[in-house]
């Protein structure tokens, strides 16, 4: 992680996260916005390995941010640093194309593993909310009854599936079943369209529900 956004409004939360960056990704250059608007131009004027960014800032909502870097920046991790874990956040972050959700109220030495595991392509998830999440899905499950999305996935795909949910990058996947990345590409493509996901974070909830992790 060379070039690193934290998006948000509290100066302490801003200098903890500044720090946490820091710990975990020595050689990378910071950039601090705390405002909608100063991510907006940050993100114009810069390439970002990974942004940190809370959902409630002064002048809007940090799915804005995230929403962004995903039309301008796709390469960039958005990941969400929030005190909230409701539902209503929780997805509307997910939809929008954010790959991971900490909790800023979980242990630091917690969320220092979590983003160095990040280098190794590992969406990073507070427990509480892959809880969340898991539960979720799982209701859903049992009260909308129908055909299993899994039973669409070819053989291939359930393969690619389970190695994504387990931080392989596309480069690992393709040397573990002998071939090509640009291949990889081509099925993690059609297990977005299939699945209807956009994020490794929502890819690997799906895999751990087909028991392919």
């Amino acid at each position: 992680m060379n070039h690193v956004l934290i998006v948000d409004d509290l100066e302490d939360a801003r200098e903890l996260l500044n720090e946490l960056v820091n710990a975990g990704f020595p050689q990378a250059v910071v950039t601090i916005a705390d405002s909608v608007a100063a991510a907006r131009t940050a993100i114009a004027g810069r390439r970002f390995d990974l942004a940190l960014v809370d959902l409630s800032l002064g002048d809007g909502f940090g799915t804005e941010v995230i929403a962004l870097l995903r039309q301008r920046q796709p390469a960039c991790m958005a990941v969400v640093a929030s005190i909230h874990d409701d539902d209503e956040r929780l997805f509307a972050a997910l939809q929008v194309g954010a790959s991971g959700y900490l909790l800023k109220d979980q242990p630091a030495e917690l969320t220092l593993r979590q983003l160095q595991l990040i280098a190794d392509g590992q969406p990073p998830l507070s427990p509480a909310v892959a809880r969340r999440l898991i539960q979720h899905f799982q209701g859903r499950q049992q009260s909308e009854p129908g055909p299993v999305v899994e039973e669409a996935l070819t053989p291939r795909e359930r393969e690619v599936l389970g190695l994504l949910a387990r931080g392989f990058t596309l480069t690992d996947i393709a040397r573990q079943l002998e071939i090509s990345r640009y291949t990889v590409g081509d099925h993690v493509k059609n297990l977005y369209r299939k699945l209807d996901i956009s994020s490794r974070a929502q890819a690997a909830l799906h895999a751990q529900r087909f028991g392919l992790t």
